[in-house]
C-alpha cells in the first residue's frame, strides 16, 4: 500500500532532507586524500544529531554505521571504516536523516583528485540517470516509464543499470511502497499519483551490471571489480510536477 502524503508531511520531509543535504556538505568539504571513512561517518552524524535528528540508517536492519560511504567498485552499502581515501577514488555517500517522525534520503557520488576518463562519464551518466528519472516523475506515469527511461539513458552511453537494489517510498518508515527499479519496460507499473514520495537512485557500473555482497552482509561490490557510481533526490509527485525533496537552490547537489 502506497501511503500518499499530505501537504504538510512533504513539508515536514523537506525539513528531514534539508538535515541530509547539509550533512552532505559537510562530508564534501571533509574530502582529501588520508581521511578514514569513519571519519566522514563521524561528520555526519554529528551534525545530524546537532539538529535534534537522527541518521536514518544506525541500526536499520543493524546496520552499523550513521551513513554508506561506498568507494571504486563498491556499488551500496559501503561500511565506513579504517578505509583512507586515495588520490583517484571515487565514493558514493549515502546519507539519510529523521526529524518529527519522518525520513528524507539522498546520495552524491564524488571524485577525489584525477579520476580519469571513465569515471568522469561514469559519474555524469548516472546523474543526468537521476535527473531524468526525477523530471518523469509526474501523475499519471508508471514506474515502468522511468526505469526505461533511466536504463535507454546509461546503456547508450555504455554502461550498465545495478538491478538488484532499487529506489523506495519514503516518509514515516525509511522504506516504504513503491518500488522504483531503475530499468524496465515503459507501459508497465503503478501510475503515480500526487502525494506519492520516493527515492529516485540508479547505480551504474561501468562493467557488468552483476554484483555480490561482502561477507561483512552489507557492502555489494560489481563482480568484474569496475567502477560504480549512485545519485539520490527524494522526490515527491504533485500536481505542478515533481517537488525534489532534498535539492536546494543554495546547494550544489
Amino acid at each position: 500500500m502506497i501511503h500518499l502524503k499530505s501537504k504538510t508531511e512533504i513539508e515536514t520531509m523537506r525539513a528531514s532532507c534539508r538535515i541530509a543535504a547539509d550533512a552532505m556538505v559537510r562530508v564534501r568539504d571533509a574530502l582529501r586524500p588520508g581521511v578514514t571513512t569513519a571519519a566522514l561517518d563521524e561528520i555526519a552524524d554529528d551534525y545530524i544529531r546537532s539538529q535534534g535528528a537522527v541518521a536514518s540508517a544506525k541500526g536499520y536492519r543493524g546496520y552499523p554505521g550513521s551513513i554508506c560511504v561506498s568507494v571504486n567498485e563498491e556499488v551500496v552499502h559501503g561500511i565506513p571504516g579504517s578505509r583512507q581515501l586515495c588520490d583517484g577514488d571515487i565514493l558514493s555517500v549515502d546519507i539519510a536523516a529523521k526529524k518529527n517522525d519522518y525520513h528524507g534520503d539522498m546520495n552524491v557520488s564524488f571524485a577525489i583528485g584525477d579520476v580519469g576518463e571513465v569515471a568522469t562519464r561514469l559519474l555524469q551518466t548516472t546523474k543526468q540517470a537521476m535527473d531524468i528519472g526525477l523530471q518523469a516523475s509526474c501523475p499519471g506515469t508508471r514506474l515502468g516509464d522511468i526505469g526505461h527511461l533511466i536504463q535507454r539513458h546509461v546503456e547508450a552511453e555504455g554502461f550498465s543499470v545495478v538491478e538488484v537494489f532499487c529506489g523506495h517510498g519514503i516518509g514515516r518508515a525509511f522504506h516504504e511502497e513503491p518500488q522504483l527499479l531503475h530499468f524496465g519496460t515503459a507501459g508497465t507499473g503503478r501510475r503515480l499519483e500526487p502525494g506519492t514520495v520516493f527515492t529516485v537512485e540508479p547505480m551504474i557500473n561501468a562493467g557488468s551490471a552483476d554484483v555480490r555482497v561482502l561477507d561483512d552482509q552489507w557492502t555489494a561490490i560489481t563482480v568484474d571489480g569496475a567502477l560504480s557510481t549512485q545519485f539520490e533526490h527524494t522526490v515527491a509527485v504533485t500536481e505542478a510536477g515533481p517537488d525534489i525533496l532534498s535539492r536546494f537552490a543554495d546547494l550544489p547537489f
